[in-house]
């Protein structure tokens, strides 16, 4: 990954002055598939560290494929603490 290049976009969204600007430069920056797969991916790493269904059970619930909440479980393995929160409590930031 260049750093320097998605430092560049990490800038481009803080200078959004509000939650309407905000979605409409992801709009701009992310294809529909994209914005589908950051937030079906929250929504797995969310229902991981909730811990009450399997992940057989998120895959189904959220209609994801079994392998696409494994990789997220090992991705989340790799995460510390601060960072997990981070995932389960938006308001954090």
């Amino acid at each position: 990954m260049n750093v320097e290049q998605w430092l560049k976009v990490v800038d481009l969204l803080q200078e959004q002055d509000d939650t309407p600007a905000l979605h409409r430069i992801l709009a701009v920056l992310l294809t529909p598939e994209e914005q589908d797969a950051i937030a079906s991916r929250l929504s797995i790493m969310r229902a991981l560290l909730a811990g009450t269904m399997s992940q057989r059970e998120i895959a189904a619930d959220l209609t994801v494929s079994i392998a696409k909440v494994t990789r997220c479980s090992n991705y989340l393995k790799r995460l510390s603490e601060q960072e997990k929160m981070l995932v389960t409590n938006s308001r954090m930031l």
